[in-house]
C-alpha cells in the first residue's frame, strides 16, 4: 500500500513511468556487462603486458652487482618501456595497496600486478594524474616504479557512459513528446466529460489513435441524446405548464366573481397554491442543463437576492468579499434561484438569516444560517430528497413548501462540480446550509 501512494496517479506520470523506468533499467544491465566484462577485460590484458615489462626491469636491477650498478642497468632497460625508478623509493611510495571505491578497474589492475610479479609489495592507482606507484621487494632492497595508468587501461571509458545518458534523455524526450501527443486526445476527452457532468458544454472533436476516437464520438452521440432529452423534457414541462396555467387563470377569475366568504377566500388561496406547486415542479424538472454558463461577479448576484428580501420586510445579514474576488463562471439563474430557495426556507421557519459568500482558488461556498428548528442530523439526507416535507410545518397546505427547495439546491451545486451541506449554526442556532461551487471555470 505505501508502495502503490508513491506511484504517480496522472497518467502522465505512469505513461512516463512506464517508458522511463526500462529505459533505465536496460542502460544499467548494459553498462555494468559492458564495464565488467570488456573494460575488464582489456584492463587485464594491458596491465599482463606492463607486467611483462616490469619483469624485465626488475631482472635487470637483481643482475647488477652493487646497488648503483643495478639501477644504472634497470633505468637503461626501463627507459625506452617509460618506467619510472626512484632507488630508494621516495616519500610517495605506497607502503600498501590503495585504490578508490568507485575504480572498479583500478581493482582489476592490482589483482592482475599481483598475480604476475611476487615480488610486488604494495600498488597505489589513486593519484590524480593516472600515475601507477610500485613498490618491489628485490635483492638491493626496496624500489619504486611508477607507470602511466593508460599502459594498463583503456582510455576515456567514461565516454560510453556519458554517450549512452545523452542518447538516454535524447530518446526518453522524443518518446515523451510522442507520448504526449498519444495522451492528449485522451485528456481532451476527459474535459469534455468533466465539463458536460457540470452542465458546460465545450467544443470537442475525436482525435488521437482508433480507439480514442471511438470513445469520443460514443461521447458526442451520448451528449446528444442527452441533450435532445432534456430539451424535449423542457419543451414538454412548458407545455403542460402552459396548459395548466389556464384552467388555474379561469378558476381563479371565476372565484373572484363570487361573494367573499370564508369558503370562497380558501378555495383561492388553493389555487394560488397550485399555480406555486406548478411553477416549483416546472423549476425542479427543468434544471439548468438549458442555461449557459457566463463569467459574473457572485457576490453581486447573491447582493440582489438579499436585497428583494428585505425589501419584502425579511431581516437578513450578508458579508461577501470585495468586488471581483469572486468573479467566475457560471449560471446566473440557477444559482440565483438555489440561494433564494435557501434564504426562502431559511426566512420561512426563522425570524433572521445570515448569509456569508467566500472565495478560495478552487471553489465558492454559500453559506445560510438561520435561527429557526433546524433539521435533526439523521434526517438531513432525507431532506435533499425531492418532494420530501419532514413534517406538518412544512406542509404546503399549512404554508410550507412541496418539498423541493432543498433539491434544487443541490442540483444546482453538483451541476457545478460542488455540492450542498446541511449543519448546525453556529451563530444563530439553527440550519446551517453551505452551497458549495467549484471554481474551475474561473479565469
Amino acid at each position: 500500500m505505501v508502495f502503490k501512494r508513491l506511484l504517480p496517479r496522472g497518467i502522465y506520470g505512469r505513461a512516463a513511468l512506464i517508458l522511463i523506468l526500462p529505459i533505465v533499467t536496460i542502460q544499467l544491465v548494459v553498462s555494468t556487462a559492458f564495464i565488467q566484462r570488456h573494460y575488464e577485460g582489456v584492463t587485464r590484458q594491458m596491465t599482463q603486458g606492463v607486467a611483462l615489462d616490469l619483469n624485465l626491469v626488475l631482472l635487470a636491477f637483481d643482475q647488477g652487482s652493487t646497488p648503483e650498478a643495478a639501477i644504472e642497468r634497470a633505468r637503461a632497460a626501463a627507459g625506452p618501456l617509460e618506467i619510472d625508478l626512484s632507488y630508494p623509493p621516495s616519500a610517495a611510495a605506497p607502503v600498501s595497496d590503495q585504490v578508490d571505491w568507485y575504480d572498479l578497474t583500478g581493482r582489476v589492475v592490482i589483482t592482475t600486478l599481483h598475480a604476475a610479479l611476487p615480488n610486488l609489495k604494495a600498488a597505489d592507482v589513486t593519484d590524480p594524474e593516472r600515475l601507477t606507484r610500485l613498490t618491489f621487494d628485490t635483492l638491493h632492497g626496496p624500489l619504486q616504479a611508477d607507470v602511466s595508468r593508460r599502459r594498463m587501461g583503456a582510455s576515456n571509458p567514461h565516454q560510453l557512459l556519458v554517450l549512452m545518458i545523452f542518447t538516454s534523455i535524447l530518446m526518453t524526450l522524443i518518446a515523451y513528446l510522442f507520448l504526449r501527443n498519444q495522451l492528449r486526445p485522451i485528456t481532451r476527452l476527459a474535459r469534455a466529460a468533466e465539463a458536460f457532468g457540470r452542465g458546460d458544454r465545450i467544443p470537442y472533436k475525436p482525435r488521437g489513435a482508433l480507439e480514442v476516437r471511438a470513445a469520443g464520438a460514443a461521447f458526442i452521440d451520448m451528449r446528444a441524446r442527452i441533450e435532445r432529452q432534456i430539451e424535449q423534457r423542457t419543451l414538454l414541462l412548458s407545455g403542460v405548464s402552459h396548459d395548466l396555467r389556464t384552467p388555474l387563470t379561469r378558476l381563479r377569475l371565476g372565484l373572484s366573481m363570487l361573494p367573499e366568504d370564508d369558503e370562497t377566500q380558501a378555495l383561492i388561496d388553493d389555487v394560488a397554491q397550485m399555480e406555486r406547486m406548478v411553477d416549483e415542479f416546472l423549476s425542479f424538472a427543468r434544471g439548468d442543463a438549458m442555461e449557459d454558463m457566463v463569467e459574473v461577479d457572485a457576490g453581486d448576484l447573491i447582493e440582489r437576492v438579499v436585497e428583494d428580501a428585505r425589501r419584502g420586510g425579511a431581516k437578513v445579514e450578508f458579508s461577501r468579499p470585495a468586488p471581483g474576488v469572486a468573479l467566475v463562471r457560471l449560471r446566473p439563474q440557477a444559482v440565483t434561484r438555489a440561494v433564494e430557495n435557501l434564504l426562502g426556507n431559511a426566512l420561512r421557519y426563522g425570524r433572521q438569516a445570515e448569509l456569508r459568500l467566500q472565495a478560495s482558488d478552487r471553489s465558492l461556498r454559500i453559506t445560510v444560517e438561520d435561527d429557526g428548528p433546524g433539521i435533526p442530523a439523521d434526517r438531513r439526507e432525507e431532506a435533499m430528497r425531492p418532494f420530501t416535507r419532514l413534517n406538518s410545518e412544512r406542509d404546503p397546505n399549512r404554508g410550507g413548501g412541496v418539498g423541493l427547495g432543498l433539491s434544487i439546491a443541490a442540483d444546482v451545486a453538483r451541476s457545478h462540480g460542488g455540492g450542498l451541506y446541511l449543519g448546525d449554526s453556529e451563530s444563530l442556532g439553527g440550519l446551517r446550509a453551505e452551497l458549495v461551487l467549484a471554481r474551475r471555470g474561473a479565469s
